[in-house]
């Protein structure tokens, strides 16, 4: 086996990354090849067996508790490429893990949130950004104005996540919890519920 690479996949929530993931994916099983989808045990917001996009589109998936449990799949799968979908939530050894598929000569399609709530880059993301051959950066609608979202806005009650909320919050596929924000209009909340800035004053009424 010869030719390995890394794609990257990558954007804020509601973007399209699972869905560009899955295109690839299709495009992969008409060219011949034996295609494996991964996703993290952790992401319980459709059924473990698939992966499915905010679209529609589903795919057959294997839910794996950490990014080592991927290779033996592989193998016994005997696919040359390989997917991993929300990549931002697997543990620390997930860069090693695609350069190691990737060295062995197979097509890593890799998708995930490049920041997490706070605008911060998400867990091992920036790595395999760094690790990739090639990165698809996909945007989102800004909810507020209506320009190119690449930020992902958490809301609660209404108002900005803080600073001090979880960082991880898994939401269903339909949960109102999560916005898409380009830089102008993403706020992040204090730990009162308020805002530490004025940009909130200007937006409308989430309850109007």
């Amino acid at each position: 086996m010869a030719g390995g690479w890394i794609h990257n996949n990558t954007g804020c929530m509601f973007s399209g990354k699972t869905d560009e993931m899955l295109r690839l994916i299709r495009r992969a099983e008409i060219a011949g090849r034996r295609v494996l989808l991964v996703r993290p045990a952790m992401d319980d917001r459709t059924e473990a067996g698939s992966v499915e996009s905010r679209s529609g589109v589903a795919y057959a998936a294997r839910s794996v508790a950490g990014s080592t449990d991927i290779p033996p799949i592989v193998t016994g799968e005997r696919a040359s490429v390989v997917a991993i979908d929300e990549a931002q939530f697997f543990d620390e050894e997930l860069p090693e893990t695609a350069e190691m598929l990737a060295a062995e000569g197979r097509s890593v399609l890799i998708s995930g949130l490049d920041q997490d709530f706070l605008g911060r880059p998400f867990n091992t993301m920036p790595t395999l950004l760094e690790l990739a051959d090639q990165v698809t950066k996909l945007t989102a609608i800004c909810t507020v104005c209506g320009a190119d979202a690449t930020r992902t806005q958490r809301m609660v009650g209404g108002r900005p996540a803080a600073a001090d909320d979880p960082l991880i919050v898994v939401g269903g596929m339909n949960d109102d919890r999560y916005e898409a924000r380009c830089r102008s209009h993403h706020v992040i909340g204090t730990a009162r519920g308020a805002t530490s800035s004025p940009i909130w004053e200007n937006l409308p009424d989430p309850s109007a």
